[in-house]
């Protein structure tokens, strides 16, 4: 392809990735930009250049070996769960926002260990991406089929180069906090993870299905090759102590890469997104790496007895049989891989060299004395600058250094110097004796480790027979070659360096560690992180300081780096917090954390311990003082925890009592009101049937017909009377559980026209159409008496509240799996929708009615909720649009339920 045309595409694809992160900056807390996913996806950042190309290379020419570096984050998922998310809370609680800043934090704020950690992340990451600058270079002139140009300003990979730089430096420094987070670039580098893994699979499935002829076909062909067996065997136990040690530095780079720990940690919204990426992330690897295996040998195949570097068999195959779409779709794949670790890699080396570096050594006095907006100015600059000098730096080490060298070989190398981070790492974590005074020897003596067995080999040239040092070792002594240190000549070159290094380093770390004690902050901090969450609530609590402090002093601080209006809302929330007095003049240990804490996103750790120190005078503490201090906070925090455990429990209770009493109130008053019910009740017949019999009893001479409407009105109003009573004992027996029911299996069809029968004439002197709408057996078991008894409860209701003309009563019986559902429809006025629960009160009658005044005695409704739900049914009420009333019951079918 042509190569111009090939940088158009170039520009297009980076415009799209401007687009993407301009758009998530701007929708910060967009579903699409803000979500478990997009944080599970940004975590494959770590599969670079390296695991594009590279991961195809080591394949082809050592077989399986390639899979160590993919296991060891596989295998360190679950850790995650634990170590992780402790990390995440410990660096949210103290604005933690680099690797460094979290290691100088714990061992007590110290300027020079954040610094030393900083170089060994440089020494690190910077050849890192030059390897990926390298990938680049070599993929644009493969494709392009163009030489590589030894002008600067002619080589395509300068412009990459420099047009990396600006959207790192814009994108990645856009915040004077260097803790808060950037979703641009977040969802910028997630888009890439999926677009580099559906290329790849692309490739795939093309050499894999197209090419060849399956998986069967690619290894048949291959196992023909004279090499096949030699480079797949597993080499016994010294192959699997190289694959032991390699799955090992694999499993800590996942925790220390810089760019690892800018995208898992700072870069975290929410702690409970890691139980998505425990699956995503494993996930992901698995499938990357799913195809590594026949694209490396089927390259071998396919390009056998030639000289062509495998690293680049995903481009080369797709051109060797001239699908040119195909190689440019992989070469983007491969660029996406490349850009993404560049561009979160310096990000987070730039704020770890402003932090750790640039500010605390340099630019710390400049910056006490200034204003806030010229504050934020310089700091913003220093780490645009730094992203710039970072990848250019990185451009010219690949131009003069890293051109000779496999992208493994290089990325191996990088991984092994990060490991030194290893023991202070997880000791910070882990072990409360692990002191300031322990991780910088224990790195220091790595890193000479690292450099002796690895580093001087690699740049004296690693294949030059001439060079004694390498084959005879220091000063012609066998014992220190440096490939076969102290006489352990089985492993190969990044496994034998990442074992002594790490083990001189670990055996100092702790060797130094118990023989001098830390400072009192070292151990303050050791308790904070290691019980991070006993102190998570009340973090500003577990910190130990005694001294003399003024809230004026600190506040002008502050000002100078958070500006007036930030700075007042921030000790407004302290105040708040802590229940502190606004007038207050002294400053006590928690509104120093929380000043350190407000300035570390900004300046990190060591310069917010630096500037908050100047302005107060702090008093020695001994280290036995601080853990009785510990200690009491500890009694306190339990006292605190149990006073506030034993307050909800009282709320509980009390919210609890005052239900019940609430509940006692109403039935108090439903009582009252039952009673003046039931007299009223009762009265009303009983008054009828006196005034009828006085009538009788003092006029002797009324007319027959006369006296027999007398005796009809008597007659009618004992019945009544007897139907109330019956009712209320009814009611009674159900509530305090003396009702027996009596279940049989019964048609409910039949039962229902049974209950229609003696109401047809009330139906007919109304007018009313009553509709059954099937007429098909339906079988459940229950209490005839007593169901016959609902149904006309709820017949005679919807015959009340008919309208004069046309009233229609539909009943419908639904058989459902293990119930049935009867319904009881009118085309009534329906019932205000408020009163759907109190209808089935006692003595509730509701008013939307289509007579004057409501009549009945309120208590059949209540009767009928009592039966259906001693059935083991429920009953309810829904309003029909634009019609009346629907009563539904139902009665389980096939379950037995004993008698009451």
């Amino acid at each position: 392809m042509n190569s111009f045309l090939l940088i158009i595409i170039l520009l297009i694809y980076v415009g799209f990735l401007f687009f993407i992160a301009h758009w998530a900056e701007k929708k910060a807390n967009h579903k699409w930009s803000n979500n478990p996913y997009i944080y599970s996806l940004s975590l494959a950042v770590y599969c670079t250049a390296w695991t594009y190309y590279g991961s195809i290379g080591m394949a082809a020419n050592s077989g399986l070996n390639y899979l160590p570096i993919y296991l060891g984050p596989i295998i360190a998922i679950p850790a995650w769960i634990i170590v992780l998310r402790k990390v995440i809370k410990i660096s949210k609680l103290n604005n933690v926002s680099s690797l460094a800043d979290f290691i100088s934090l714990r061992h007590g704020n110290s300027r020079f260990l954040g610094a030393i950690v900083t170089v060994v992340c440089l020494i690190g990451v910077i050849p890192y991406i030059s390897l990926q600058l390298k990938a680049i270079s070599e993929t644009f002139h493969i494709v392009s089929q163009t030489e590589t140009n030894d002008n600067v300003f002619q080589d395509s990979t300068t412009y990459v180069a420099f047009a990396l730089a600006i959207f790192a430096s814009y994108y990645g420094s856009r915040y004077v906090d260097a803790s808060q987070k950037r979703r641009g670039v977040i969802t910028a580098v997630a888009i890439e993870s999926i677009l580099k893994l559906v290329f790849f699979i692309f490739i795939g499935v093309y050499v894999t299905f197209f090419v060849f002829d399956g998986f069967d076909d690619i290894y048949l062909q291959a196992s023909k090759l004279p090499y096949f067996e030699e480079r797949n065997t597993l080499g016994g136990l010294t192959q699997g102590m190289n694959w032991y040690f390699l799955i090992v530095l694999s499993l800590f780079a996942i925790f220390l890469l810089p760019r690892q720990f800018q995208v898992s940690v700072v870069e975290n919204n929410r702690e409970h997104h890691l139980k998505t990426a425990i699956w995503v992330f494993p996930l992901y690897l698995l499938l990357f790496n799913f195809f590594v295996y026949p694209i490396a040998w089927g390259g071998n195949v396919l390009f056998k007895g030639q000289e062509v570097n495998a690293d680049m068999y995903s481009i080369i195959i797709p051109q060797f049989f001239n699908n040119q779409f195909l190689a440019v779709i992989v070469f983007l794949g491969g660029f996406s891989a490349a850009i993404s670790m560049i561009v979160v890699s310096s990000i987070a080396l730039s704020t770890m060299l402003s932090n750790n570096i640039l500010i605390p050594y340099t630019y710390l006095g400049k910056l006490k004395i200034q204003n806030q907006v010229d504050n934020n100015k310089r700091i913003i600059n220093i780490r645009k600058v730094s992203i710039f000098i970072l990848i250019i730096t990185a451009y010219f080490i690949y131009r003069y250094f890293v051109l000779d060298y496999s992208l493994v070989s290089i990325g191996l190398i990088s991984f092994v110097v990060i490991a030194q981070l290893a023991p202070a790492f997880f000791g910070s974590l882990f072990w409360r004796r692990g002191s300031l005074k322990g991780a910088v020897a224990g790195i220091l003596v790595g890193l000479f480790f690292c450099f002796y067995t690895l580093l001087f080999p690699y740049a004296l040239g690693i294949s030059s027979s001439s060079n004694t040092f390498i084959t005879e070792g220091l000063w012609g002594l066998e014992l220190l070659k440096p490939f076969q240190l102290f006489g352990l000549d089985y492993l190969q070159p990044v496994p034998h360096a990442f074992f002594w290094s790490l083990l001189f380093n670990t055996l100092i770390y702790f060797a130094v560690s118990v023989s001098f004690k830390g400072n009192y902050r070292e151990r303050n901090y050791a308790e904070m992180f290691i019980d991070i969450d006993k102190y998570s609530t009340n973090h500003e609590n577990a910190f130990v300081w005694r001294g003399t402090a003024y809230i004026s002093d600190i506040e002008k601080v502050l000002i100078k780096f958070l500006g007036e209006e930030r700075t007042r809302r921030a000790l407004s929330i302290f105040n708040l917090k802590y229940n502190i007095n606004q007038t207050s003049d002294m400053a006590d240990a928690r509104l120093i954390k929380f000043a350190e804490n407000l300035l570390t996103g900004h300046i990190g750790t060591a310069s917010a311990k630096i500037l908050i120190s100047s302005v107060v005078k702090e008093e020695k503490i001994s280290l036995t003082e601080v853990l009785q201090i510990l200690e009491e906070s500890n009694e306190n925090i339990l006292i605190n925890k149990k006073l506030t455990e034993t307050s909800n429990e009282l709320k509980k209770i009390t919210e609890k009592l005052q239900e019940a009493n609430d509940t006692l109130v109403v039935k108090d008053k439903q009582k009252d009101e039952f009673l003046d019910t039931v007299t009223h009740e009762l009265r009303t017949p009983i008054t009828a049937i006196r005034a009828a019999s006085e009538i009788l009893y003092d006029d002797e001479d009324i007319p027959n017909e006369l006296r027999k409407q007398f005796l009809q009105n008597i007659i009618s109003e004992s019945d009544r009377l007897n139907r109330l009573i019956d009712k209320i004992l009814d009611l009674e027996k159900f509530e305090t559980g003396k009702q027996k029911l009596y279940f049989v299996k019964n048609d409910i069809i039949a039962t229902i026209y049974q209950t229609i029968e003696p109401l047809q004439q009330l139906i007919k002197n109304k007018n009313i159409t009553v509709f059954l709408e099937n007429s098909k057996s339906v079988y459940a078991c229950y209490d005839e008496d007593r169901i016959i008894q609902v149904i006309t409860n709820l017949l005679s209701n919807a015959i009340k509240f008919c309208p004069e003309k046309e009233g229609l009563i539909t009943i419908k019986v639904k058989d459902k799996e293990d119930y049935i559902l009867v319904s009881v429809e009118d085309n009534g006025k329906g019932i205000n929708k408020n009163e759907n629960e109190a209808i089935f009160d006692k003595f509730y009658q509701s008013f939307n009615q289509n007579i004057k005044k409501p009549v009945g005695s309120g208590l059949g409704l209540a009767i009928c909720r009592q039966i259906i739900e001693h059935h083991g049914g429920k009953i309810w009420v829904e309003n029909i649009e634009n019609s009346g009333a629907c009563f539904y019951f139902t009665l389980p079918k096939n379950k037995q339920i004993n008698a009451i």
